[in-house]
């Protein structure tokens, strides 16, 4: 429950980005979305030592080797430094190439470069949160980092308010200011994750060992998730390209309605990791029966949760969406994302945790074969078709909602069938 209320609060930090933005103009609510999208491409990177180490980490503590565990952290920390410097430079000097690609129109494209430069410069406090967060995960602590994003969560609000808008002697700076906010929050959560690690009694410590046998383990688990990740993401750019041609609103209104779903989407990622955790935990202490009935056990959570959610998105779409933005079209392309995607939250809740506990077991080549396939054969293909033949923007929603439909299903089927529970890694 900790990992899942910890998502609840990023949900809540993004919904008041996009809400504070929101205010400044409609083009700086897509230029905040779209970066959104970008930032799936550097996950990439991040998948690449995140679940990987995740699952040799949730190993190493059902072992009970935590000073194993504890050395693999502080590698992987080099590894996450390293690998930040490429993106920070890359988008820094790309951001204007990045949004003109997307097809972004010309005001999105200077707001949405104005953004990801400021972002770019702070990406190796990100890098370095993403795996401190999700390797105390695999150790079974979700608690500190749920404490830990409420406090910096609450920083960023405060720190949004006095720069997007000007208060407190500083001027008013709009999407930069955004954009600031968002770095200085993930600043003071790698100094508390720090302080966390450094402490006698915390479940994971950090280690100043080096092994690269280890580093090569989590490489063979990592590979094929961050290729899963690499695609997904450039998949999911073609579906917002696709979505973007119909307009800046039509655009404004998909990550709109994205960011509130995201609040159903909380369960499902926080039951997802907690799968991952367990699964691997009880792979490590070779209880095959115990690892299956976690990853059940959070699935049934999980959709009771996303299920509730998606009906509040059904009836209350207009309402929602009433937050953020007054442009009534805008408006009309959100409430009909959110009445759509309202009805496809329980197979995206078996998706989620599922396709986590299969990660948590590392059997990443399976996921990453059914990621790439249904994302291209099911979703942007046809969506592309669709437009290309005049259809309106409710019927890429449609798609996007049976593709989600098909994948559940799958995993679910796979997931019964317990091969996963003998990959090695």
């Amino acid at each position: 429950m900790p990992a899942a209320l910890k998502h609840l609060v990023d949900i809540l930090q993004i919904l008041i980005d996009m809400l504070m933005v929101g205010m400044v103009s409609v083009s700086a609510l897509a230029a905040v979305g779209m970066s959104m999208q970008f930032m799936m491409i550097v996950n990439v990177l991040m998948t690449l030592y995140v679940v990987g180490g995740n699952a040799l980490i949730s190993r190493f503590i059902g072992q009970r080797r935590k000073r194993r565990a504890s050395a693999l952290l502080y590698a992987l920390a080099i590894v996450a430094a390293v690998f930040s410097l490429f993106v920070s430079f890359g988008g820094y000097f790309g951001s204007e190439y990045i949004y003109a690609m997307m097809g972004a129109e010309a005001e999105v494209v200077e707001q949405g470069a104005l953004y990801f430069k400021i972002i770019s410069l702070g990406m190796v406090f990100m890098f370095i949160d993403a795996l401190f967060y999700n390797a105390l995960s695999a150790a079974g602590d979700t608690k500190n980092s749920l404490y830990i994003k409420l406090l910096s969560s609450a920083l960023n609000a405060f720190l949004n308010y006095v720069f997007i808008f000007g208060h407190f002697g500083f001027e008013a700076m709009g999407v930069e200011g955004a954009a600031y906010a968002t770095v200085f929050a993930y600043g003071f959560n790698v100094a508390a994750y720090f302080l966390l690690l450094k402490k006698p009694h915390a479940h994971l410590g950090i280690l100043p060992l080096f092994r690269i046998k280890d580093i090569i383990r989590v490489w063979h688990v990592g590979w094929s998730a961050a290729l899963e990740r690499g695609i997904s993401s450039i998949s999911f750019l073609f579906f917002v390209a696709i979505i973007a041609a119909y307009g800046t609103a039509e655009l404004a209104g998909y990550q709109v309605g994205l960011r509130i779903e995201g609040i159903a989407f909380m369960p499902g990622f926080g039951f997802a990791i907690a799968a991952t955790a367990l699964v691997g935990q009880s792979l490590g202490a070779r209880e095959k029966e115990r690892a299956y009935a976690m990853g059940i056990i959070s699935g049934r959570i999980a959709y009771m949760f996303m299920g509730s959610v998606g009906v509040v998105l059904i009836l209350f779409p207009e309402f929602l969406v009433g937050f953020f933005t007054q442009d009534t079209q805008t408006i009309a392309v959100a409430s009909y994302y959110l009445i759509f995607v309202g009805l496809a939250q329980i197979p995206l809740a078996i998706m989620f945790v599922y396709s986590g506990a299969l990660r948590g077991a590392g059997a990443t080549k399976t996921t990453l074969k059914i990621s790439v396939f249904s994302l291209w054969i099911f979703r942007v293909i046809p969506s592309f078709i669709a437009y290309k033949l005049g259809y309106p923007i409710e019927a890429i929603f449609i798609i996007m909602n049976v593709e989600t439909l098909i994948k559940g299903v799958v995993y679910m089927a796979i997931y019964k069938k317990r091969v996963w529970l003998d990959t090695k890694i």
